[in-house]
């Protein structure tokens, strides 16, 4: 047989070596053991494996053949593993990024206490906290109307999505039919999220989408922002004009708050095309504070109350609230709207008082209804059937006052729909344990400010446009007048 020149030889084994297939067996005299020794035995004039000989041409040239074989690595499920040669390097954005998110979950792992020695709060309560104080980082100093800056948006994004990625490990079973592949059908179940996650957690994300696209298309506007320290003689003749805004929420200038930019317009205001843009822009943005203010309110009204805040009431409902509100409660005829007339409700910590005076003797009378009817059910019929006969009067008084206190309640909250949280709600987030309930309640709790903001900053840009046009039309009645 001729001999075959060294190169001719390796082709042919390359050849062979290149038809291996990825979902061939691989036997015995080609097992791992083989595949990882490989050499080219030149005194013997053929190539090898360690347990087995190839069948090929043999290498009769004085040439030294010194080139290795590719190393064939073993098949592990049909694929071949695969050992990079270098720990591929992450750009240096992309390593800071990774820092800040370890950094992030470790915080929420060890309870916001980095020392850890143990004193962190629960996950719940850290998961809220990170939100809110996201939620402060990015939008506690939106005094503009105008687009956020790019960091603060990516910023927004990224650390939502850190935070927003622990809800989908909070599933439940759900019952569903799969069909077999020859027909017929059986029952498995899947795992789904949480129906409240499941319903909610979609929606707070696209209000969160709609509002930061309501920002970005403040671009290029007619209006623009100073400081309170250089317009105070101009604003002198706004001050006394009345404010046009629809929620009957006061003007920035009648507020007095001095941190806030002072915004300016033409001479002769907006536009009608950019007034009518913002009042659409107004109405959407109020739409999406509804919501977000009907998905918190639902949340908390889910949250269990805590054994620390029923344990701080008071024995007697009468002592909560006072001898005026609960005269007015007992009396024959109750009227909660004349009730809420007669209260001071001038400002927003007095307001917020009296709702949570209300708020606390309807849980107080809840709960002796509820401790009363158990002790009436163990009771049962008896011969001292006179003791019983109060004892029953008692029970039902206290659910007709609880259900008076609430009715009260909820008139408060409807003249007031932006009063802040209660003493019950802040007691329901500090003990909450519900890690789903908490990323619901925080989420929908920063779009409602968020929101709320955008609305307020509206209003204060439309009743500056409202005086400035009145100024100006009096402006040009009096001049009409001298000529």
């Amino acid at each position: 047989m001729g001999s075959v020149s060294s190169e001719e030889g390796f082709d042919q084994i390359s050849e062979r070596f290149e038809s291996y297939s990825l979902s061939a067996d691989v036997s015995e005299s080609e097992s791992s053991s083989g595949f990882c020794c490989r050499r080219f035995d030149q005194e013997s004039g053929s190539s090898s494996l360690t347990s087995s000989r190839l069948v090929g041409p043999e290498f009769v040239d004085g040439s030294s053949f010194t080139a290795r074989v590719p190393v064939m690595l073993p098949v592990v499920g049909g694929r071949h593993v695969v050992i990079p040669s270098k720990k591929a390097k992450l750009p240096e954005a992309d390593m800071s990024e990774v820092e800040m998110m370890k950094e992030r979950f470790a915080k929420l792992l060890l309870g916001e206490d980095m020392s850890g020695g143990g004193k962190g709060v629960c996950t719940a309560l850290a998961i809220s906290n990170a939100i809110t104080n996201l939620s402060a980082s990015v939008f506690g100093k939106l005094w503009k109307l105008e687009p956020l800056s790019q960091q603060r948006k990516l910023m927004w994004r990224r650390e939502m999505d850190w935070l927003l990625c622990v809800s989908d490990s909070i599933v439940e079973l759900k019952p569903s039919l799969q069909e077999f592949p020859g027909g017929g059908t059986f029952e498995v179940m899947v795992a789904r999220p949480r129906s409240d996650l499941y319903v909610n957690l979609p929606a707070l994300k696209k209000l969160d989408a709609m509002l930061l696209s309501i920002l970005d298309g403040f671009h290029d506007s007619e209006f623009y922002y100073t400081d309170r320290g250089v317009v105070i003689a101009d604003t002198d003749a706004i001050g006394t004009f009345p404010s046009s805004s629809s929620s009957g929420r006061p003007s920035v200038r009648q507020e007095e708050k001095w941190w806030l930019p002072f915004p300016k317009v033409p001479p002769t205001g907006l536009s009608e095309d950019t007034r009518k843009r913002l009042q659409q822009c107004k109405e959407c943005t109020h739409q999406i504070l509804k919501a977000a203010t009907a998905i918190n309110s639902n949340v908390l009204a889910e949250m269990e109350i805590p054994n620390a805040y029923l344990n701080s009431l008071p024995k007697c409902g009468k002592d909560c609230l006072g001898e005026v509100m609960y005269r007015y409660l007992t009396a024959d005829q109750f009227s909660p709207e004349c009730l809420l007339d007669y209260l001071d409700l001038s400002s927003e910590y007095t307001t917020l008082e009296i709702a949570n005076r209300i708020e606390a003797s309807v849980h107080i009378w809840k709960q002796k209804y509820l401790k009363r009817h158990s002790v009436r059910a163990k009771v049962g019929k008896s011969s001292w059937s006179g003791k019983v006969k109060g004892f029953v009067g008692d029970i039902e008084k206290s659910k007709f006052l609880a259900q008076r206190a609430e009715t009260l309640l909820q008139n408060l909250r409807l003249r007031f729909p932006g009063l802040s949280q209660t003493s019950l709600d802040m007691s329901k987030i500090q003990y909450n344990k519900d890690v789903g309930q908490s990323i619901l309640e925080s989420y929908s709790r920063v779009m409602e400010s968020l929101a709320f903001n955008i609305t307020a900053r509206i209003d204060d840009l439309l009743y500056v446009d409202n005086a400035t046009k009145q100024r100006a039309a009096a402006e040009s009645i009096s001049l009409y007048d001298q000529g």
